[in-house]
């Protein structure tokens, strides 16, 4: 094949991998991913994203290609910022992500197209980030993003004499003797991170002093390499000590910028092309998927070996053998970290209409599960509810990274002791292991990663974890969040580690959580809905996490679990799906009635004797579980048939936003026998909608 014929593949998409070989392999490996937006995209992703369309661009001019649509790719690139450009499906996190004006720059530049938009954001960088604490105990800024306040002034020709003196004294005190960079200031004693070290040189080629520290710096780089010719991301590393193409790709071209080389070139040459995979792209490690940014990272470090040429006679990975799914597996919804507080009664009726079969109630007590499971053994709901945590105020730290939080969430299954949560003791990650992963194991629980910004630090916590156990799951769609798009360094895990979804809910009531629980979700296969299928489908990636509500401008989007599992779970869409035959009609409960009697824990309204009815209409909701929009109005209460009156009430918080809103009649001295009541609503499409409860009074 010509690498004509190869571009016009790139220009079409390619439907599944071919012969070709050497440059062509690899455009066709992009050509899959090409998306009719105009960008390149993640692997299952029906969209393109910023990330993959620079490794897409960059790739193919590195193989001296021409890049097809130059206008339309331009477009792409200027308006998909991934939480600021107009076609936005998330939010960011705590800290700007530079690295995206990087590559928007970078791509730009490469299809020869303008930078007006980009030139206005950096312009404004002059000086060092501020990083919440909440997040990094220290506040510590992220230094790849620093570092890229100078990388994207100097591609676009921005003066150095603009930059604040706080931000030279920021590089200058995360150099180490040995010439590495860090995350925090190198007074700590700590190493340096190989990724880091590359940005920081980056940094004294533009301050004009990459001869300070040269001879320390060329060894540090040197000793990272192991002895399979990959590198790993710090000489001896005290963890993870394992090659990737992230750490092997930073100390090549840090050793390039030097104008140095490898001890071992041949065997780094060697260690790159074991990472070349069937379908033309290159994975994170030998043996591991392929994707954008591994792939464009190994044309990097070939070209940093003088090594491109060797594409054109280097054989493939074969394709990994394909295990088929066992028969007699289903498709069933879990729900990590759904609300664990408030009315139990609710959320059974929740977890019924929206066909959940394992609830993650966080942070709650051993009593509300129990309570919450034994409404839903009465009611005949097939639900299963388990603990699901985050663990807040504890931080983890790892030399020369920082201490984090939001890297303690855990899932275990009800009634069981599964150790102690380490708030308030700022734990290293080997006691973090040792003391909260290693118990939670035992009792048969996970720790799920939810979310860290510092990629460098993510990456060698989550290396570890696949090396000698830790992290047993990814979070993907979050809140308004999702973190593959903010954070991309979660692909490079695709297949190695399980995706999900996680609630991480707020507030008091699950009702006011509706948006979510009817927004995202977990589809894992089992022959059964327990703990134990559960935990099976995590070993063997039988997990997609999905999400279809109005932050994807009501898109299906599914990410994670082995193809087969993602197969099977588009197949059979109709089993699980919480939306109709148009994409916007989000299937969920707009009423709620519930019948409570005295001794009701956990029921907000409770009566101390008698009967009282609870009318509760459906919101939508903030974040925060504030209710926001009305999805629906009441209209009436029927008690035996006949109309009776309720009472609104209504709980504000401090600011006046509504926290709740239900309506009740106290029937304090009800007749004997069997009753049945109705609450009736309706919709702002005027549709009514009923809820019906039938109970007894001794």
């Amino acid at each position: 094949m010509t690498r004509t014929a190869a571009l016009l593949l790139l220009a079409l998409g390619c439907a599944a991998p071919s012969p070709a070989g050497g440059p062509e392999a690899v455009a066709e490996y992009f050509g899959r991913l090409d998306r009719p937006d105009g960008g390149w995209g993640w692997e299952d992703e029906p969209t393109g994203h910023v990330t993959p369309t620079y490794a897409a661009v960059r790739s193919l001019r590195l193989l001296g290609g021409e890049i097809s649509r130059p206008r339309e790719r331009a477009e792409f690139v200027r308006t998909h910022h991934p939480y600021r450009g107009p076609t936005r499906e998330t939010v960011r996190h705590a800290a700007e992500i530079r690295t995206f004006v990087w590559e928007q720059i970078r791509t730009l530049q490469l299809l020869g197209a303008d930078l007006a938009e980009v030139e206005k954001e950096v312009a404004g960088w002059t000086k060092p980030s501020i990083y919440p604490p909440t997040y990094e105990k220290a506040g510590n800024p992220l230094f790849p993003q620093e570092a890229m306040i100078l990388l994207c002034r100097e591609r676009l020709g921005f003066p150095s004499s603009e930059l604040s003196p706080e931000l030279a004294a920021y590089f200058d005190a995360r150099r180490r003797a040995d010439g590495s960079f860090n995350n925090t200031p190198a007074s700590d004693g700590s190493g340096g991170h190989v990724v880091n070290t590359l940005r920081g040189l980056e940094v004294m080629r533009i301050r004009g002093r990459l001869e300070e520290r040269k001879r320390e710096t060329l060894a540090w780089l040197q000793d990272c390499q192991l002895p399979n010719g990959g590198f790993t991301w710090q000489p001896k590393a005290p963890l993870a000590n394992v090659d990737s193409m992230d750490s092997t790709w930073a100390a090549l071209s840090g050793l390039k910028l030097l104008g140095a080389a490898p001890r071992d070139p041949g065997a780094a040459i060697t260690w790159v092309l074991s990472a070349w995979n069937h379908d033309g792209g290159f994975g994170p490690r030998p043996g591991r998927p392929s994707d954008p940014v591994s792939t464009v990272r190994a044309l990097e470090s070939l070209s940093a070996l003088d090594a491109l040429d060797r594409l054109g006679t280097a054989a493939r990975r074969a394709a990994p053998a394909t295990e088929p799914l066992p028969d007699g597996l289903k498709l069933f919804t879990i729900q990590i970290q759904a609300p664990g507080q408030g009315s139990p009664a609710e959320a059974v009726e929740l977890a019924r209409a929206l066909k959940i079969h394992l609830w993650g109630a966080k942070n709650t007590t051993a009593a509300w599960i129990a309570r919450a499971q034994e409404v839903a053994n009465r009611a005949g709901v097939p639900v299963t509810f388990f603990v699901a945590d985050e663990e807040y105020g504890t931080f983890v730290s790892l030399p020369g990274f920082g201490c984090y939080s939001h890297i303690a969430d855990l899932m275990a299954p009800a009634g069981v002791d599964f150790g102690a949560s380490m708030k308030d003791k700022d734990p290293s990650w080997e006691t973090f292991r040792k003391q909260r992963i290693a118990p939670l194991e035992r009792a048969g629980g996970a720790m799920v990663w939810q979310i860290c910004d510092n990629e460098e630090l993510s990456t060698v916590l989550l290396d570890d974890s696949l090396e000698r156990g830790g992290y047993a799951a990814l979070s993907t769609f979050h809140m308004k969040q999702n973190f593959v798009d903010i954070l991309p360094y979660f692909m490079r895990y695709r297949g190695a580690i399980p995706f999900v979804a996680l609630q991480d809910a707020h507030g008091k009531e699950s009702w006011a959580w509706t948006d979510d629980l009817a927004g995202f979700r977990t589809i894992f296969l089992a022959r059964e809905a327990t703990w134990q299928g559960w935990r099976e489908a995590l070993r063997k990636d039988w997990v997609v996490s999905v999400r279809h509500d109005d932050n994807t401008r009501y898109r299906t989007r599914m990410v994670g679990g082995t193809p087969a599992a993602r197969d099977l779970v588009r197949r059979r869409m109709d089993e699980w799906r919480w939306w109709g035959d148009k994409p916007g009609e989000i299937r969920r409960p707009v009423v709620s009635l519930v019948a409570l009697r005295p001794g009701d824990d956990f029921e907000i309204g409770a009566p101390k004797e008698g009967i009282v009815l609870r009318v509760r209409t459906g919101w939508s909701n903030s974040p925060q579980a504030l209710l926001l929009k009305p999805l629906s109005e009441f209209a009436e209460l029927t008690l035996d048939g006949r109309p009776v009156e309720t009472r609104l009430v209504e709980v504000k918080d401090a600011k006046g936003a509504l926290q709740d809103a239900y309506r009740i009649v106290e029937l304090p001295s009800l007749a004997p026998g069997r009753h049945v009541a109705a609450a009736a609503v309706r919709t702002p499409g005027n549709e009514r909608v009923e809820s019906r409860v039938e109970f007894s009074v001794p």
